[in-house]
């Protein structure tokens, strides 16, 4: 592995489509010690956006390539469509290269596991691209909570809201289970990923998943309710379909509430070309007016509670630490085991809404 003597590690993209290109590469081309070498896709649109934005990067059309090259490599990112996460993770770890997979890692925990083990056995890094762990929010919220300036933290409503009435297309909204398609597995990764980061293990789950607009196969409206051991309990919304935005986050404990409204800027920043490093002003930051209010006893719509700072979000954190771990031995940022606790979840999750009953894990 290089990297020890000041040469970057050197990663191979595979995926070049919303995540590949607006996440990862530019994440990866950010981060001091990492260097986009190769790029897998078979779209030659794609291929030709990618060596416009890097024009260093090499490309290729599919990730066996990468395999016949193994000892040029030093990291293998999967950022292609959900199906292909395992065999694509198993294929690099098999090969002897360490693995960053986005979310949710496969289908089932059991595959998670599975792949985790295969690591384990091999003595690789398998990490899982959670970012909105890094998100300004969460961030902050994790601060509050720490601090106690909740109290008791008894209830946790979080929400990952969108409107859009029309279908995009494309595998994330078929039907088919191989896909592994719908927002319960899409932005529910992140909702109860986040959950589980805050308040633990969850005891029961219960859910409900809907069909909503015309033409669409998988779920677009999902609601998902969790008892954790620690007795918060976590309300969790996930919808392409609503007309007016709820509040990102509603925390409410013993002492004071928490209400955030607004999503982190770090995703459209990197949608219109922004990268960490390279822009004016501080990353992830955003004005005074979307700060949440803490407090009790009155709605912040009515001007209730103070205004919280919000803490910069902060995606180029979670390849800096993926960095130190194969440089310098520091921790996994998400290991595949958490990845599987949350699938867990997302299992229990989809059975609650196909049986209408709830699940005890």
């Amino acid at each position: 592995m290089t990297g020890t003597t000041g040469t970057p590690l050197r990663v191979g993209l595979v995926g070049y489509g919303l995540a590949g290109s607006v996440f990862h590469a530019p994440l990866i081309a950010a981060t001091q010690g990492l260097a986009l070498d190769t790029v897998v896709t078979s779209n030659p649109e794609r291929q030709a956006q990618a060596r416009t934005a890097y024009p260093d990067v090499r490309v290729a059309a599919s990730a066996d390539e990468l395999w016949a090259r193994a000892d040029e490599l030093d990291l293998i990112v999967v950022a292609s469509p959900n199906r292909t996460h395992v065999p694509l993770a198993t294929a690099a770890l098999e090969a002897g290269l360490p693995v960053v997979v986005d979310k949710p890692v496969a289908g089932t925990a059991a595959e998670a596991r599975a792949l985790a083990e295969l690591a384990e056995k091999r003595g690789l890094l398998l990490s899982v691209f959670q970012n909105r762990r890094w998100d300004n929010d969460f961030l902050t919220l994790r601060r509050l909570i720490a601090d106690g300036e909740l109290g008791e933290v008894y209830r946790f409503e979080s929400r990952f809201e969108r409107w859009r009435p029309q279908l995009k297309g494309g595998w994330r909204e078929s039907g088919d289970p191989a896909e592994i398609g719908g927002l319960l597995y899409d932005l529910g990764s992140h909702v109860v990923d986040q959950a589980l980061v805050l308040f633990g293990p969850v005891t029961s789950v219960y859910a409900e998943a809907d069909v909503r607009r015309e033409g669409a196969q998988a779920d677009d409206d999902t609601f998902i309710a969790l008892t954790h051991e620690s007795g918060v309990r976590s309300h969790l919304y996930v919808s392409a379909t609503t007309a007016q935005l709820g509040p990102r986050f509603r925390v409410l404990g013993s002492k004071a509430g928490y209400v955030k409204h607004g999503l982190d800027p770090q995703e459209a920043a990197l949608r219109d070309g922004s990268r960490p490093g390279a822009s004016g002003g501080e990353w992830g930051a955003e004005p005074e007016d979307l700060w949440g209010r803490l407090g009790a006893g009155e709605s912040p719509v009515t001007g209730g509670g103070s205004p919280v700072p919000t803490l910069p979000g902060d995606y180029p954190a979670y390849y800096a630490a993926v960095a130190r771990a194969l440089l310098s031995d520091g921790p996994n940022p998400v290991t595949a085991q958490e990845a599987a606790a949350a699938l867990d979840v997302l299992e229990a999750a989809r059975r609650s809404a196909a049986e209408k009953v709830t699940v005890t894990l």
